[in-house]
């Protein structure tokens, strides 16, 4: 009985001692609580996520300016993959414009319930719209880019007096709100003190900005009270033809495990075009245009002498063999259309072919997302690399060359990201060089607005250079943060330069939108939430010279066309001098690329049944000819 006693006392000493041991813990949690995080809601679980981004700037206003400068540079430095979630925010919201008059959302639907089944168990992030931040009667806009090596890159524009960019349409960038609030952390820093806008020059065609003619027409041109801030250098044309080159030279694609008489046959073909002779000027061409129109001519020759393409069967529509030949993102639509109805090139047996062709559409895919099992980027990333595990798994002809002979041709923003792990030959609109797209390997697909099926030619062409009053023209949504800075310097400015936001989508709007392209000399193709536009295809259509401005854009067709013929590429910082350079170009270079315009327009046209020299051809060729400069034997 003492003994029991002892024990059962011994027993309550020991749950005393866990007690107080307990409690001093509970009270040690919640000390250090309430010391170190004594302004709430600042406590971000996850750095790398915009989430507690949008969370931490929310709360911003319980710290002083310098030490929430520090902390928020810090957390988006940090931020390495987090474009993901509001580029799919942007379009998950944004596919009316690229889906008019789609009848689709029924097929999408169904097919979301088989062949997207799998993928409902698999981790998808849900988007939440994020709350806008204004501030007053003053917008500090910017953008945020994140690399792959994780580095990042801020371009900040400033806006003052910008009531109506306020009150309009607000530029989506990668970060959305949150932008604002770093951009006037970095002009409190003192960087709206770089002046781009004053001293900028340009050396296009010998185009002197200083001369007295520029410096009389530039009074009051210059409008200072908008100044962009670049922190990023872009790839200029010099430097994409040395990529070129360095990518013919070093010919990055892998051995086959085996040389074939396909491979023979392609290498015979390099060897004809690298010693082709002088042009025998052929009446369709003319060699201003062209990088070289002796190889152009002996290339397009062999290719349409010996070249083969085999199309895989497998996939189901709506993601594969289903063209959608309406809309922005038709050029991938048209192709695949033409493609599997040509007998020319097509063969049905693999052992023929030089070129396989992955008929899937990037556009259908997106399709895919508006309904209710809206996916991650990663998810559709996995299903195209399903499917060609799949026909890898059932054919040999991928793992021979590891991709390299495959091509694919896809027209949506998200394509280059969804396609990034697929090894094979890319014809992609987003041609970003600074984002993935790989000059000498990739090709540009140009980007066509097709609004007709029935007529993809209507209103073709445009008035003499005599009738065309107006110095340039520009109209389109605020997309990105480039088109507001646009507007900001030159809507209403000058009397020859209609520089406009989105105009009416009715019959009225599109007649006077095609009428000013009619009616300019020059055309600018401003780029939007990604680096390509349909302007520049719309203003060789309506033979208006395009004047491209998107950094790291690579245009259609570089492999063979030389763009600065018939084109002017204007970097984006140049905003504030765009007059300047346009009126230094004289009147007979104008002319001489008013001419030119006219002569390559055919490589940008759509027939329904293809004729030589039309946008069909120039985009097989452009995978051929890329592929007969990587071909390797052992």
């Amino acid at each position: 009985m003492g003994v029991f006693a002892l024990t059962l006392r011994f027993f309550h000493a020991e749950v005393r001692k866990l007690l107080l041991i307990i409690g001093l813990a509970v009270s040690s949690i919640i000390l250090f609580q309430c010391f170190s995080f004594s302004y709430g809601k600042i406590f971000v679980p996850s750095p790398t996520s915009k989430s507690s981004i949008v969370k931490l700037v929310s709360n911003a206003t319980t710290l002083n300016d310098s030490n929430m400068a520090e902390l928020f540079i810090n957390v988006v430095a940090n931020d390495t993959n987090g474009s993901d979630s509001e580029e799919e925010a942007r379009y998950k919201h944004n596919t009316l414009e690229a889906n008019t008059g789609s009848d689709l959302s029924s097929e999408v639907n169904r097919y979301l319930d088989s062949s997207f089944s799998k993928f409902k168990d698999q981790n998808s992030h849900e988007l939440k719209s994020k709350p806008r931040i204004t501030q007053g009667k003053s917008l500090i806009s910017g953008h945020i880019a994140s690399t792959d090596d994780g580095s990042t890159k801020v371009m900040v524009e400033i806006a003052k007096n910008s009531e109506k960019m306020i009150n309009g349409p607000k530029p989506t960038t990668d970060y959305g709100d949150v932008v604002p609030f770093i951009s006037a952390i970095v002009a409190a820093k003192g960087l709206q003190n770089s002046n781009l806008s004053s001293g900028t020059s340009s050396s296009f065609l010998g185009a002197n900005l200083s001369s007295p003619r520029n410096a009389k027409t530039s009074i009051g041109t210059q409008h200072t009270n908008f100044k962009p801030l670049q922190i990023e250098s872009a790839i200029s044309v010099s430097q994409m033809n040395s990529l070129l080159l360095q990518s013919i030279d070093s010919s990055r694609s892998p051995r086959p495990r085996r040389s074939s008489a396909r491979d023979r046959e392609l290498l015979s073909a390099r060897q004809e075009i690298e010693n082709a002779r002088a042009s025998r000027k052929v009446p369709l061409l003319h060699a201003s245009v062209y990088q070289n129109i002796s190889k152009f001519e002996r290339s397009y020759e062999m290719m349409e002498q010996i070249l083969k393409v085999y199309i895989y069967k497998e996939g189901v529509k709506p993601i594969f063999h289903q063209p959608k030949m309406r809309g922005i993102y038709a050029s991938e639509g048209w192709f695949m259309k033409l493609m599997e109805g040509n007998k020319k090139f097509v063969v049905k047996d693999p052992r023929r072919a030089h070129l396989f062709y992955l008929p899937f559409s990037s556009n259908m895919l997106r399709s895919a997302l508006n309904g209710q099992d809206f996916q991650h980027v990663k998810d559709l990333q996995k299903y195209l690399k399903d499917y060609v595990e799949l026909i890898a798994g059932k054919y040999s002809f991928w793992n021979r060359t590891g991709g390299a002979d495959h091509f694919l041709v896809a027209c949506h923003d998200w394509a280059i990201k969804l396609t990034k792990n697929i090894r094979s030959i890319r014809a992609l609109c987003n041609s970003n060089a600074a984002k993935g797209f790989e000059i000498g390997k990739d090709t540009t697909l140009p980007v066509t607005y097709i609004r007709s099926m029935e007529a993809p030619l209507e209103n073709l062409g445009g008035k003499p250079p005599s009738e065309r009053n107006l110095l340039a023209f520009f109209a389109g949504g605020m997309h990105g943060y480039l088109r507001p800075i646009l507007l900001q310097y030159w809507q209403n400015k000058e009397s020859d330069m209609k520089i406009f936001g989105p105009m009416p989508r009715d019959v009225e709007g599109k007649r006077k939108y095609r009428e000013h392209m009619k009616s300019s000399k020059y055309c600018i193709c401003a780029k939007g939430y990604e680096v390509h536009t349909p302007r520049v295809v719309e203003s060789i259509y309506y033979e208006c010279v395009p004047v491209i401005i998107s950094d790291n854009y690579v245009p259609p067709f570089f492999e063979v066309l030389n763009w600065e013929a018939f084109a002017i590429l204007v970097q984006e910082k140049d905003i504030p001098s765009l007059r300047n350079i346009l009126l230094s170009i004289p009147e007979e270079k104008y002319l001489e690329m008013h001419a030119r315009v006219k002569l390559v327009q055919r490589h940008f046209l759509w027939h329904k049944r293809p004729v030589k020299y039309d946008l069909f051809h120039m985009i097989l060729h452009s995978v051929w000819y890329n592929r007969v400069f990587h071909i390797k034997t052992r």
